[in-house]
């Protein structure tokens, strides 16, 4: 070690200098490690806030499934398992019919018009009395029935094959609706919605319906509020997104149930 001294200074001088000196870089040493201390705090709250970010997406990511095709339409599984499936304008009515209706399958509509179609999978099996009844209640419940505060309307089923777009001799079909030929089977119906979540979906249906397929949900009856009143209000229930709450929930005003 070289130690310069000054010849101005005597030892005791040279040493006191040396001694401040020292004090001196020692403050500096203990700022510079204060400082490297707060920035290591500084960078351990950061990487635990993108930790928890990163955390968060993924979960979020898990929760979010991709659409499927049922998803732009109204939909619901019975009691007992069956799959349901119905327009919610004319559009998609037309496709319903066209193209996810099969032979075996039970296609229900209202004496009403403006009422959408809805139709039971049934891959050739026979729906109890009690999965109609609750495919009857939905075509009720999403027909302009809610917006005009009836409580029940006619509804009934007919098979597919009577089903058809061909109109009689000077009528008309518009789209979204089409003829129906033969023997219609009526069904006692009311107006009847919950709104549950199964397998992270929002899913509206009958009461029955959704009590055998989701552990939390929400009974919906005609009302004042607004959906999206509404909808908030399911949503910190049970969950879910907001966007699809609304879009499960009927046309017009509407209420939680009591």
């Amino acid at each position: 070690m070289k130690i310069t001294l000054d010849f101005r200074k005597n030892i005791r001088e040279n040493a006191a200098s040396y001694y401040e000196k020292a004090k001196k870089y020692k403050r500096k040493i203990d700022g510079v490690k204060k400082t490297i201390t707060k920035y290591q705090k500084e960078l351990e709250k950061i990487k635990k806030q993108e930790k928890d970010f990163i955390e968060k997406e993924e979960k979020k990511e898990e929760k979010i499934k991709p659409k499927k095709w049922y998803h732009k339409f109204r939909w619901f599984y019975t009691s007992d398992g069956f799959f349901v499936v119905g327009g919610r304008d004319a559009t998609t009515n037309e496709i319903v019919i066209k193209k996810h209706t099969e032979k075996n399958d039970l296609v229900f509509h209202t004496d009403m018009a403006g009422s959408p179609f809805f139709v039971i999978s049934t891959k050739g099996k026979q729906p109890s009395e009690e999965a109609i009844k609750e495919v009857a209640d939905a075509t009720i419940t999403f027909s302009k029935a809610w917006k005009l505060g009836l409580t029940t309307t006619d509804v009934f089923w007919v098979t597919p094959e009577q089903v058809s777009k061909t109109a009689k001799a000077g009528e008309f079909v518009p789209k979204g609706a089409f003829m129906i030929y033969g023997k219609t089977n009526y069904v006692r119906n009311r107006i009847d919605l919950a709104i549950g979540m199964k397998d992270n979906e929002i899913m509206a249906a009958p009461l029955s319906a959704i009590k055998a397929n989701c552990k939390e949900f929400v009974e919906v009856t005609q009302g004042r509020d607004k959906p999206s009143t509404v909808a908030k209000k399911i949503q910190k229930k049970i969950g879910g997104d907001l966007d699809d709450i609304v879009r499960a929930l009927p046309g017009g005003t509407c209420q939680i149930k009591k």
